[in-house]
């Protein structure tokens, strides 16, 4: 009886893992054949084989939801009426799938934030509210924020609070919940953006140091720098253009003196209010300042201690910026801040001082040379002693100009334009000859206190 039983489990184990190998064998054909197929972008062919291994082998291979998506991407676009939707909400449910099988590859803030998105650009067709559609980036933002990291969602999400804000009472309460997303989304993007430079300060350090970049490293290299100019330049622009005069000094004044014996011990909500009162340039108004000492009183900031800087010029609270920063972006952000004061008054010496601590941190900024090259043109007629040697500033602006195409790819297009239009105010070819100086190194005196040699050509 044993041996029977013996018997009849063996056939039974057999004739499952024959069905399963049976399964393996079909999935595994129909996943080269659509995996053919979507490589060349035959999406309508590759529906078919696609198909057939997202229903039977769900966990099979991750293919299903890389090339899935394409393939449902392109039906839904061929598509309309009730076709359409339908493969719209087959797109949803594969998000959904490809977290529930592959969880590691496909973190919740960005299924959330995909599923958001789509959601967006179909919601005429799906008939969603901008309310519904809030919601769900929000449900990204607050289950797994870390992971919303989409750029087209992160704006979407900020541009349908102002608009739902628009469509109400408009209430300071309304008005301050529309300011604390605004804060909510940027520290998002500021987190990424220094996450992205981190890694390209690696590659300007390994160039800077006479090394050569490897094919992998300069495509890494240009990736981070695009996630970089879409985010600090159309993305938070776009917020801020969007903010516009919602949160203007007449605004945000009343809204503040309104919470601050609220909020006078809530550092988070201190420091919010005073960031946004510098931004919009109230730095001005007393309430600025009452801010500023409080949050310096209940919890001394890098931050506070720089607004503190410019409120009284007294060098002990720069002294305590620097002190207190220990992250090096964000030093590298002070100083370049503090640089930008300082050049706005025509202290060029001061400030070309601190946008070279800023590019120390943060080489692979080439903002700073920019600025420092600008500064440079504008001294060219009083930091030479002739004609001629007031026009050779220029060349040491182009150089200087040059840098920042060096060091940053996002800013090569402009670097060269502005390097160029500097060449075009320095001395020409005609009189380098007739001077008869090519080669000759010019000493630029004043503030500046650089050479530049004479071109020969």
């Amino acid at each position: 009886m044993k041996t029977k039983i013996t018997i009849l489990f063996l056939a039974l184990f057999m004739s499952v893992n024959l069905g399963f190998a049976q399964q393996d064998e079909e999935c595994m054909n129909n996943l080269s054949i659509f995996n053919d197929y979507a490589k060349n972008k035959k999406y309508d062919e590759a529906y078919g084989p696609w198909k057939i291994v997202r229903e039977k082998c769900p966990q099979f291979n991750r293919a299903i939801y890389v090339h899935g998506e394409k393939i449902l991407k392109h039906k839904i676009e061929n598509s309309t009426g009730a076709e359409q939707i339908a493969h719209i909400n087959d797109l949803m449910a594969l998000y959904d799938q490809s977290r529930q099988y592959f969880e590691s590859r496909y973190p919740l803030g960005e299924i959330l934030a995909d599923k958001a998105n789509l959601a967006y650009k179909y919601r005429k067709v799906l008939n969603k509210t901008d309310q519904e559609i809030y919601n769900m980036f929000d449900e990204a933002y607050q289950k797994d924020a870390a992971n919303f990291k989409s750029a087209v969602g992160l704006y979407t999400y900020f541009s349908l609070a102002v608009d739902l804000y628009d469509a109400g009472a408009k209430t300071q309460d309304d008005a301050q919940k529309l300011f604390d997303k605004y804060d909510d989304v940027n520290e998002i993007i500021e987190g990424l953006i220094a996450g992205y430079t981190k890694n390209l300060n690696k590659y300007a350090e390994k160039e800077e140091a006479g090394g050569t970049l490897t094919k992998i490293e300069k495509s890494r290299k240009g990736s981070y720098e695009s996630n970089i100019e879409v985010f600090e330049t159309k993305i938070i622009g776009s917020m801020d253009q969007k903010l516009g005069q919602r949160a203007n000094c007449e605004v945000l004044v009343p809204l503040y003196e309104k919470d601050f014996e609220a909020n006078k011990n809530n550092p988070e909500w201190l420091q919010r209010a005073m960031n946004r009162m510098y931004a919009k340039e109230c730095k001005s108004d007393p309430l600025f300042l009452k801010l500023v000492q409080q949050k310096n009183t209940i919890e001394p900031s890098a931050d506070t201690a720089f607004y503190l800087y410019l409120l009284t010029n007294e060098q002990k609270y720069f002294d305590q910026t620097i002190e207190l920063e220990s992250d090096p972006l964000k030093k590298a952000k002070l100083y370049k801040k503090l640089a930008q004061e300082l050049k706005a008054k025509g202290s060029y010496s001061k400030a070309r001082q601190y946008y070279m601590e800023a590019l120390k941190l943060n080489p692979s900024d080439g903002s700073p040379h920019l600025s420092i090259a600008s500064m440079y043109a504008k001294s060219a007629n009083s930091c030479g002693d002739t004609n001629f040697n007031k026009r050779a500033v220029f060349w040491l602006a182009a150089l200087e100009a040059e840098k920042a195409g060096r060091v940053d790819g996002r800013l090569k297009s402009i670097a060269a334009k502005t390097a160029a239009s500097y060449r075009g105010s320095a001395p020409s070819k005609t009189e380098i000859f007739n001077c008869t100086c090519a080669g000759e190194v010019i000493k630029i005196g004043c503030w500046i206190g650089r050479s530049v040699t004479v071109p020969s050509n």
